[in-house]
C-alpha cells in the first residue's frame, strides 16, 4: 500500500490519511472502535461476525463531531470480501493490525508508529549522505 499526503493539508484523522475513499476511511474506524471496545484484541470468530454485519448493514448514528459526523442514524453496508482485502489486509501489512497465528487473533498494534519512525530515521539517513555523482548525459 502506498501513502500519498500533502504535508500542507494534513487531515486531522489518520484513516484519511492511509485510506482513500471516505467509506474505507469510515469502515477501518468503524473496526479499531470495535476493537478497542473488546480491550484492543478479537478474535477470528468476532472479526467475521464484524465483517459479516457490515455485509447485511448496519446502522451508525449519533456521533456529532470528529471529520464525518452522523447526526442522524444511516445504514452502512460493506461488502464482506472487500473489508478483507481493502481494510483488515492493509492494515495488517502496514502494521495497524497484528494477526497472532498461535491465538488466532487480532489485535491493535504499535507496529505502524515504529515503521513511521523508521521510515523517517531511513529518510534522514538518505538526506545526510554525500552526492552520488550520477550524471545526466546531454545530446
Amino acid at each position: 500500500m502506498v501513502i500519498l499526503y500533502d504535508q500542507y493539508n494534513l487531515p486531522e484523522n489518520i484513516y484519511a490519511i492511509v485510506f482513500a475513499t471516505d467509506q474505507q476511511v469510515l469502515v477501518a474506524k468503524m473496526l479499531v472502535e470495535e476493537m478497542k471496545k473488546l480491550d484492543g484484541e478479537m478474535n477470528k470468530t468476532q472479526m467475521s461476525m464484524f465483517a459479516t454485519a457490515l455485509h447485511e448493514g448496519t446502522v451508525i448514528g449519533g456521533k456529532t463531531s470528529g471529520k464525518f459526523p452522523v447526526k442522524k442514524e444511516v445504514k452502512i453496508s460493506y461488502n464482506k470480501r472487500q473489508f478483507y482485502d481493502r481494510i483488515l489486509t492493509p492494515m495488517k501489512t502496514m502494521g495497524i493490525v497484528d494477526y497472532d497465528l498461535y491465538r488466532k487473533t487480532y489485535k491493535i498494534s504499535e507496529k505502524f508508529t515504529k515503521n513511521m519512525m523508521r521510515i523517517g530515521l531511513m529518510w534522514s539517513q538518505e538526506r545526510s549522505k554525500p552526492a552520488a555523482g550520477f550524471t545526466i548525459k546531454r545530446k
